[in-house]
C-alpha cells in the first residue's frame, strides 16, 4: 500500500511517499519511496502581517501541483495533507487553502495544535517499541512547539505552544507564551526523564555531533553549540558547519529552545530519531486504511 504525508508548516512544506507492507504475522513495514522539503516560510509572512501574500500562495499552490504529479506518479493510495501553526494563524487561510484544492486538486487539512501533538506522538510510539522510562517527546518547528509526555505505552498529557524558530527570529513569541511553556515543563515534566527531539533542526545538530544513530546529544553538547553559534553571522555559521541558509538561521533560536525546555525539565540527554509530522501522517493513514484487501 503506498501512503503519502503532506506537512505545510511553517519553515518548509514537505512530501513523505511511503510503502506499507504487512506480514502474516501482521508486523508493519515502511520503506520511504521519496520525500521532498521546499523551504516555502510561510511563517514569515503570517507571523509578521497575520496573512500569506500572493507570491507565497502562488508557491504552495505550484508546490502542491508537483507534490500531486508524484503522489500519481507513485500510484499513492491514500494521502493527507496537513497544515499546521502558519496556516492556523492566517487570517486568509479558508482562502488559500480554497485555492490549493481547487488548483492541485489536493485537499488540505488545518489542525489544531493538539491534533498536531497527537500525530507526532503517535510516530514515535509507533517507533519507540516497549519504553519502561517516561518519555518527553519535543518537537521543535517554525511556528509551535509541541511536548508530550510517553509512559507505560499511554498519553500522560501534551501541550502546544506558539514558540518557534521563524516566530523568534521575528520577534514575536510573546513573553507570556514562554513563561507558560517554562511553567508548564517545570510542573509536569521534571524528573527521571529520556527525552526524544524531532525536526530537522535537532537532527541536524546530532549531525554536527557526529553521533551514532543510537546515541543521544547531551544539553552539554547543545549548550556547547549554542554558545559557538550566537557568536557567527548566518554566513559564518554556512560556511563553519556546512548549513543551507534555510537552515543556518533558524538553527539558533531552536537551540536556544532545546536548551532551555531541557534545563527546565532537568534533563541530561536527548534522543534524536529520525520521525516528525509526516510520519505520524503515515501512520494514521496506515492505521486507518491498511486492513484494505490489495489491489
Amino acid at each position: 500500500m503506498m501512503l503519502a504525508a503532506i506537512d505545510i508548516g511553517s519553515n518548509a512544506v514537505r512530501l513523505l511517499i511511503m510503502e506499507a507492507v504487512t506480514a502474516k504475522d501482521g508486523e508493519v513495514s515502511y520503506t520511504k519511496q521519496n520525500f521532498l522539503r521546499v523551504p516555502l516560510r510561510l511563517g514569515s509572512d503570517v507571523f509578521n502581517g497575520g496573512v500569506i501574500t500572493k507570491p507565497k500562495v502562488s508557491d504552495l499552490t505550484d508546490t502542491m501541483k508537483a507534490f500531486a504529479l508524484l503522489m500519481r506518479l507513485h500510484r499513492v493510495s491514500h494521502y493527507k495533507a496537513c497544515a499546521t501553526s502558519a496556516m492556523r494563524d492566517a487570517r486568509n487561510r479558508g482562502e488559500v487553502v480554497a485555492g490549493v484544492e481547487r488548483e492541485s486538486g489536493l485537499t488540505v487539512e488545518v489542525i489544531s495544535g493538539d491534533e498536531e501533538a497527537r500525530l507526532l506522538y503517535d510516530a514515535l510510539k509507533a517507533a519507540s517499541g516497549d519504553e519502561q522510562k517516561p518519555c518527553l517527546f519535543i518537537d521543535v518547528g517554525g511556528g509551535s512547539t509541541e511536548i508530550s509526555l510517553f509512559a507505560g505505552q499511554q498519553m500522560r498529557f501534551r501541550r502546544s505552544f506558539d514558540i518557534g524558530t521563524i516566530r523568534m527570529m521575528q520577534g514575536t513569541v510573546s513573553p507570556k507564551e514562554m513563561d507558560e511553556m517554562k511553567k508548564f515543563v517545570e510542573s509536569r515534566a521534571a524528573g527521571d526523564l529520556k527525552a526524544v527531539g524531532t525536526g530537522g533542526n535537532i537532527r541536524k545538530l546530532h549531525a554536527l555531533a557526529r553521533l551514532k544513530r543510537s546515541q543521544p546529544l547531551s544539553l552539554e553538547v547543545l549548550k556547547d553549540f549554542l554558545a559557538s553559534m550566537e557568536g557567527l553571522t548566518v554566513e559564518q555559521r554556512m560556511a563553519r558547519h556546512h548549513l543551507r541558509p534555510d537552515r543556518a538561521d533558524v538553527i539558533l533560536p531552536a537551540l536556544q529552545i532545546y536548551v532551555s525546555l531541557m534545563h527546565w525539565g532537568g534533563i541530561a540527554e536527548i534522543y534524536v530519531p529520525k520521525i516528525g509530522l509526516a510520519n505520524g501522517i503515515i501512520t494514521s493513514l496506515y492505521l486507518q486504511y491498511g486492513t484494505e484487501p490489495s489491489s
